[in-house]
């Protein structure tokens, strides 16, 4: 089991930035591909950034590309997700998801193990 715990969500300004963390505890994080998602109201959970497990690779869907980044800290055992340039349509609770197959790729449906998520809201 691993478990995950997101924070650093909160209300910003369009054009703000904030700082998503995902402290995780349990099995060995190193040896866990990890992403980002983002649920809105009335959508889908939809595919954010990724990253390898040593970091050294990651993965952005179109509509961040250029403004989040992805990274992590196997050492801290944390994943950060920095938020640039927020616009409304960022609006959402953000989750992090755990990828023991190492396969999922954009797929919720396939990442082991779920935080709690943490709110982001972006007014104009």
């Amino acid at each position: 089991q691993v478990q995950l715990a997101e924070s650093g969500g909160g209300l910003v300004q369009s054009g703000g930035s904030l700082r998503l963390s995902c402290a995780a505890s349990g099995r060995t994080f190193s040896n866990y591909i990890m992403g980002w998602f983002r649920q809105a109201p009335g959508k889908d959970r939809e595919f954010v950034a990724r990253i390898s497990r040593s970091g050294s690779s990651k993965i952005y869907a179109d509509s961040v590309k250029g403004r989040f980044t992805i990274s992590r800290d196997n050492a801290k055992n944390t994943v950060y997700l920095q938020m640039n340039s927020l616009r409304p349509e960022d609006t959402a609770v953000y989750y992090c998801a755990a990828d023991g197959s190492l396969t999922a790729l954009y797929d919720p449906s396939r990442y082991d193990y779920w935080g709690q998520g943490t709110q982001v809201t972006v007014s104009s």
